[in-house]
């Protein structure tokens, strides 16, 4: 472990020997990269990265924004009170796809309608950006992420002094509320979708206008294929495609697995009312738990910095469905 570190460290400090000293040729080129869904949580929504390709110099290189270290001290905790740091990496274009190919995620590329001198102002300020002193930034999934960086970079170089601003004719998830979007990621049904709504409260109910939905991949992807200003195009040429999104199987969604928990709890409850006596550990258990849950939310709402969690109407799901197992043995 020590070893691979020593050597991304390297590679990171001999790129920025490099990058620094560049200059980038005529024919160079920026492309917005977007890479499909992993298994992993954290890779479910998707990616985004820009890719610079000057054959003339021989460069492909690719700048990410979703850099992090796992060992950073207090790693979790920080990443629980939403103060996580990120920081940009950049690295060799055929390292950054080994990845991909590797577990079979395709990556779509946009190359931007960007003059040689555009190309040249958007290359300064992202090797500025990898400057040691300027990598780091403080992540948070729906304001600030892998996604919304690269597009505030992108976006004042295409609009440059036209006087207007950036539009796109792509509507998407406009007018969709940030739980049912992220839902779509998560999968519906799936188990994380119930966690995180059990964790998000009212603000996640709130319906995105424009820009607001451009924190997810897909999203950025498709709004920035249909967007234009001044009556230029900022995409060039693509090649994109949908996000493909496994439907969760029926015995694997949380739906499923409640009916299984109520239909446990009211066999433990006729078990109860037969017998005359209460079997009191299930209701420890579960009381345990929902405290627990009421500790969790009650926490993240006033101590972190995460935007979308609070209290909400789900959080009662679970003691409902306790107490009308419960209610076999309780009403006599």
């Amino acid at each position: 472990m020590r070893c691979k570190k020593l050597h991304i460290t390297l590679l990171a400090f001999l790129l920025t020997l490099t990058l620094s000293a560049q200059t980038l040729s005529e024919g160079a080129r920026i492309s917005l990269l977007t890479c499909a869904p992993g298994e992993e949580l954290y890779a479910r929504y998707g990616h985004t990265a820009l890719r610079v390709n000057d054959p003339g110099n021989d460069l492909d290189i690719v700048f990410n924004y979703g850099i992090f270290d796992f060992n950073t001290d207090h790693f979790y905790w920080k990443f629980v009170r939403g103060e996580t740091w990120y920081e940009l990496g950049a690295s060799p274009y055929w390292w950054f796809m080994r990845e991909y190919e590797e577990t079979h995620r395709p990556v779509y590329e946009q190359v931007l309608n960007f003059t040689p001198e555009q190309v040249t102002m958007l290359w300064d300020k992202l090797v500025d950006n990898y400057e040691p002193e300027n990598r780091k930034y403080l992540y948070n999934f729906v304001f600030d992420n892998c996604a919304t960086r690269p597009y505030c970079m992108i976006v004042p170089i295409f609009i440059g002094n036209n006087g207007e601003g950036i539009r796109s004719d792509y509507q998407g998830a406009e007018g969709v509320t940030y739980r049912r979007f992220i839902q779509r990621y998560t999968g519906k049904g799936s188990w994380a979708d119930f966690g995180i709504n059990l964790l998000f409260g009212p603000k996640a109910d709130r319906k995105m206008k424009g820009e607001e939905r451009l924190f997810l991949p897909e999203e950025l992807m498709f709004y920035v294929s249909q967007a234009h200003t001044a009556g230029q195009k900022l995409v060039l040429s693509e090649t994109i495609a949908p996000f493909e999104i496994k439907a969760v199987p029926w015995y694997q969604t949380w739906y499923f697995g409640l009916i299984v928990l109520f239909i446990a709890i009211a066999t433990v409850s006729l078990y109860d009312k037969k017998r005359g006596k209460r079997t009191w550990g299930v209701d420890v258990i579960m009381y345990v738990f929902y405290g627990l849950l009421i500790i969790i939310v009650t926490f993240l709402t006033f101590f972190s910095c995460h935007p979308l969690v609070g209290f909400g109407w789900r959080l009662i799901i679970i003691p409902l469905l306790h107490l009308c197992a419960r209610l076999i043995y309780i009403i006599r």
